[in-house]
């Protein structure tokens, strides 16, 4: 009889495995998919973003959706020992800006295939191409699983199945039915780090426009939402790029009627400075048109949309702007301004946001309020933090813990 049973061959995982057989459980650890990791092989454009080296407590400020419950696992198994495990292993990491970390190599490959080595080297049993159909019970304890092939008999059941979304990945939402049937609340499911839809067609002119040291603020009416510094793109929909990406954790569990976004494109300049500034370039190319003498300060792809908000023709002559117009661009520059339309769909979201509700797992175990021997690990659980390597240390700590206690 195997002690535990892993479902999901994630980063989560994976990770449950090896802790679960580091302790000396026999494992088995299912996937559905022809190899383990495949998410893994995406992330960080390929490169794989597996954690971010800060103090515990400054990556709990990065998680989105309950933090608090998520003090434990990150205590026991934090972004240094995750760093720590993988280099004592053979593979290489280096901490890139905003400290995040990628292996050595920039390729995504070496973190599954360190991860495997290390379960073949602890004996773990992996099923490929075998999909869980049910989880098994009786009396309020786990006795096993079925699959599409067999029944396994075990002492412990860990789902680590992960979200919604990238659905071709085999995030299909397996984990959320298995969690419900057994008595779990799943808290509703939404996207996470995705793009932002705009209105209006405003941004179109800007597709595949990328811009760096910008600052965004969302607004309801007056009251502020969100505000990031960084870089983000405008796409065919609207916008994305990290600071949107991490701000869509925030909007995603408000109505977004009303929403505005404003981004300021000089943010290092004050008003005052700014308007100085243009007051010299219109001096220097005085008998220059507003457009190309606006170009000293922006991307081309920029300078019409910006002029269009601020009412200004961009074939008038610097010589002949007038002090309002003036003005008006620089509110431009400062305040460039898009109404939202919501959210991307969630099968395009890097994390789904959502899942097994907190209130029945136990913290510092992983395991269920409701059923003895079941363990929780990853996007499963209803915890999503910002983009830069948290969501898979997440679900590394999260892993490791549940692979202890099962």
């Amino acid at each position: 009889m195997h002690n535990v049973v892993v479902i999901g061959g994630g980063a989560a995982g994976m990770m449950a495995a090896y802790s679960a057989a580091f302790c000396g459980k026999q494992v088995v650890l299912i996937e559905k998919n022809e190899k383990l990791g495949k998410k893994l092989y995406i992330t960080g454009k390929g490169r794989c973003n597996l954690t971010n080296n800060v103090p515990v407590s400054e990556f709990l400020n990065n998680v989105a959706c309950n933090p608090k419950f998520l003090y434990g696992a990150l205590n026991e198994f934090s972004p240094s020992d995750t760093i720590d495990l993988f280099q004592n292993n053979g593979c290489k990491l280096k901490t890139e800006r905003g400290n995040r970390v990628f292996p050595e190599s920039d390729k995504a490959s070496d973190v599954s295939k360190t991860l495997q080595k290390l379960l073949a080297g602890l004996g773990v049993k992996i099923l490929l191409n075998t999909a869980v159909t049910e989880i098994l019970t009786e009396n309020g304890q786990v006795t096993g699983v079925k699959t599409d092939s067999a029944l396994i008999s075990c002492d412990s059941v860990i789902i680590c199945t992960g979200g919604v979304s990238y659905p071709l990945t085999g995030s299909t939402g397996d984990g959320y039915s298995f969690a419900r049937n057994i008595g779990h609340a799943i808290v509703p499911l939404k996207p996470s780090l995705v793009g932002i839809e705009l209105q209006g067609n405003v941004f179109s002119d800007l597709q595949g426009l990328s811009l760096k040291n910008v600052a965004i603020t969302f607004y309801d009416k007056s009251k502020k939402l969100y505000d990031d510094f960084g870089e983000m793109l405008f796409t065919h929909f609207g916008v994305s790029g990290p600071i949107i990406l991490s701000a869509s954790c925030i909007l995603n569990r408000i109505g977004l009627n009303g929403v505005t976004l404003k981004i300021d494109l000089k943010p290092a300049l004050s008003e005052k400075t700014l308007d100085e500034r243009l007051l010299r370039e219109f001096e220097t190319g005085k008998l220059k048109s507003i457009a190309n003498v606006m170009r000293a300060l922006l991307p081309q792809a920029l300078v019409e949309t910006v002029l269009k908000v601020a009412k200004v023709e961009g074939t008038k002559r610097c010589s002949d702007i007038l002090k309002s117009e003036r003005s008006n661009i620089v509110y431009a520059l400062k305040n460039l301004e898009f109404k939202v339309k919501g959210l991307r769909p969630i099968e395009e979201a890097i994390v789904t946001a959502g899942g097994v509700s907190v209130k029945e797992i136990n913290p510092k175990t992983m395991e269920s309020k409701l059923v003895k021997g079941l363990f929780f690990g990853g996007e499963v659980i209803d915890v999503d933090a910002f983009t830069g390597g948290f969501n898979i240390q997440i679900a590394f700590s999260t892993g490791f813990v549940a692979g202890q206690n099962a």
